[in-house]
């Protein structure tokens, strides 16, 4: 069993056992078991709504003890508490499985660890580059003198009429009544 804080100030146990599994895929629609292959972790890192909504059923009896619907549990959750969540449903979903397979999962998870950590520092490493300065100084003063934004994208100055679409009053009358 692991633990996770939301952002109310809970404290919720994770227990992945053969009743939890039921429970998400009957509630969430996720199978948990499907996280051998691999593509079911993608889905829930993906998508932050799933994963709530996979955590909720996984607590679901805590939550009904404590009256906290679906929703005040979303409301808790965002930031580090899904992070913490995180956690503590992948540790706890490897722990589920039988020795053979915990291994495999173990590694599988810390590799996704080490490639969270790893793109982590490229953004910041890219974030506090020279060049990141260097290209957005060079776009800013291609936007001051009137040139086009150069890797920056089109120039918002000087263009606008352009791409503005028709009035409706520039519209013949056989066109505006067919829509």
């Amino acid at each position: 069993m692991k633990t996770f804080v939301d952002n109310a100030g809970r404290t919720w146990t994770v227990s992945i056992n053969v009743d939890t599994v039921k429970r998400v895929r009957d509630l969430a629609q996720v199978n948990l078991l499907e996280v051998i292959e691999g593509k079911l972790l993608n889905r829930l890192i993906g998508d932050p709504v799933l994963l709530c909504d996979v955590i909720y059923a996984v607590c679901k009896p805590e939550a009904d003890a404590k009256s906290i619907s679906d929703v005040d549990f979303g409301r808790s959750m965002a930031g580090d508490a899904i992070d913490g969540a995180t956690t503590a449903l992948l540790e706890d979903l490897v722990d589920f499985f039988p020795q053979s397979r915990r291994q495999v999962l173990s590694k599988a998870l810390a590799k996704l660890r080490k490639f969270e950590t790893a793109a982590l520092q490229t953004v910041e490493t890219r974030l506090e580059s020279p060049e990141l300065d260097r290209l957005m100084q060079k776009a800013l003063a291609g936007l001051e003198n009137g040139e086009g934004g150069g890797e920056w994208g089109p120039t918002l100055h000087g263009n606008l009429s352009g791409n503005v679409p028709e009035s409706s009053a520039s519209i013949p009358e056989t066109s505006r009544s067919a829509n």
